[in-house]
């Protein structure tokens, strides 16, 4: 879980100061949730700095809805496989395999990848997810870490993936729906290594793409409750349906602070949705040691 040298600069490991203002960050912000399960690591050296819920957080594996989409797009995008500047329309209907996924977005006649993620747009990823190959979806996650055991506990669970076998399960898979459950400590994991490319690869088009993307999305779009605590964020919302409760629950995964990444955060809310999860993370990072913006 040690990053290189390279895109984050020397290696320097968190302060036990550092872990403690964390501590009592995750413990105020998560006041007025106290079933949330929450995960701050540290990027440079992939160190759990706070949590909440811990051992539910090691151990809750449930769909990841849209949280996929940045790191599906970025892999697409720097693999040459996907233009980010082709326009999808979209009008707010999507039905997938009797799944219903209408999209909550300001009516729009079309939108580009970066319009797309600030918005969380079904209909936009639906199309991409159309052209992938077979087992790529699977190829382009592990690397991430998404799909693996983490290391930051003894014991995680693992998460839960059935490769596509199908375009409805492309679409499905991709938008977080069904086929894939991960843990809060995963998708940790996994931004923590979108937050390295995005550091290792300024200049790409698929860091700008995403990168603007996702500070769209936490300062007006879907995650814009991220940044109501006056930390500059990037980050994304997701929402799905639990199979055992029949019930919605909610995530937000975020880098903070938006121009260089310090931290990864994770809100989980297992009956809730994005936006509430993102509430809950502007509370957190209202109180964490990160410079305003």
């Amino acid at each position: 879980m040690i990053a290189g040298v390279g895109a984050i600069g020397l290696l320097t490991l968190p302060s036990r100061l550092t872990c403690q203002t964390w501590v009592g960050a995750v413990r105020s912000g998560s006041l007025q949730a106290p079933e949330a399960r929450v995960v701050v690591l540290d990027v440079a050296s992939g160190r759990l700095l706070a949590a909440h819920k811990l051992g539910d957080a090691a151990h809750t594996l449930a769909a990841p809805g849209s949280t996929l989409k940045p790191l599906v797009l970025y892999g697409l995008v720097s693999a040459g496989r996907w233009n980010p500047a082709l326009r999808i329309a979209c009008n707010r209907q999507l039905v997938v395999a009797g799944h219903r996924l209408a999209c909550s977005h300001p009516q729009a006649p079309s939108f580009n990848a970066r319009e797309a993620l600030t918005w969380s747009c079904n209909s936009y990823f639906a199309a991409l997810a159309r052209m992938l190959r077979p087992g790529e979806l699977g190829g382009l996650l592990r690397p991430t870490g998404l799909l693996g055991a983490t290391g930051l506990v003894r014991e995680d669970a693992v998460a839960e993936f059935r490769e596509p076998m199908s375009i409805d399960d492309e679409q499905l898979t991709l938008l977080g729906v069904e086929g894939v459950r991960v843990t809060p400590l995963e998708l940790a994991a996994a931004y923590r290594w979108l937050a390295l490319e995005l550091a290792a690869h300024p200049g790409s088009q698929a860091s700008r793409v995403v990168r603007a993307g996702l500070e769209d999305s936490a300062s007006f779009g879907m995650a814009g409750q991220a940044s109501l605590g006056g930390v500059s964020v990037m980050g994304k919302t997701g929402t799905a349906d639990s199979k055992a409760s029949g019930r919605s629950h909610g995530w937000f995964v975020g880098m903070a602070p938006a121009q260089r990444p310090s931290v990864v955060i994770v809100v989980f809310l297992p009956v809730a949705r994005g936006a509430d999860a993102a509430h809950v993370a502007g509370e957190i990072l209202s109180y964490a040691p990160l410079e305003q913006p």
